[in-house]
């Protein structure tokens, strides 16, 4: 009976060191599965700020390169502004004059297609004698 007891006893501690060793196993596993994931938010981090520099850096870029058009645009705009102000200054007085002249230098005549009626003879020589 002893030597019963002594095979059970020994069946009991190498079923508890197997238990050990497979709690150990998982806890092992579970510790790998962990610290891949924190490696693997680690990468996901660094190529995220990766990824967000090359953005930054195309956007500038980008940006920039608007900001010259929009600059060139400006320069542009304000050198036909000028050119206006200068040809209105220039031609101010020359066209002032002109229309006074035109305004002022009035011939009347009688419409081609107006025909004359008794009532409007008489009144017309009287307008012509007046003038």
């Amino acid at each position: 009976m002893a030597s019963q007891t002594q095979g059970i006893q020994q069946l009991l501690q190498a079923e508890k060191r197997a238990a050990e060793k497979v709690a150990e196993a998982r806890r092992r596993k579970t510790q790998r599965l962990k610290q891949a994931k924190e490696e693997a938010q680690g990468e996901l981090e660094q190529y995220r700020r990766t990824r967000e520099k090359e953005f930054q850096q195309q956007r500038a870029k980008v940006l920039g390169s608007q900001g010259d058009g929009i600059e060139r645009m400006q320069q542009e705009t304000e050198e036909r502004v000028k050119k206006i102000c200068s040809s209105y200054k220039e031609n101010q007085e020359a066209v002032i004059s002109r229309v006074i002249d035109i305004v002022c230098s009035v011939t009347p005549t009688v419409h081609i297609n107006f025909v004359p009626s008794n009532e409007n003879v008489v009144e017309m020589a009287d307008e012509t004698a007046v003038l």
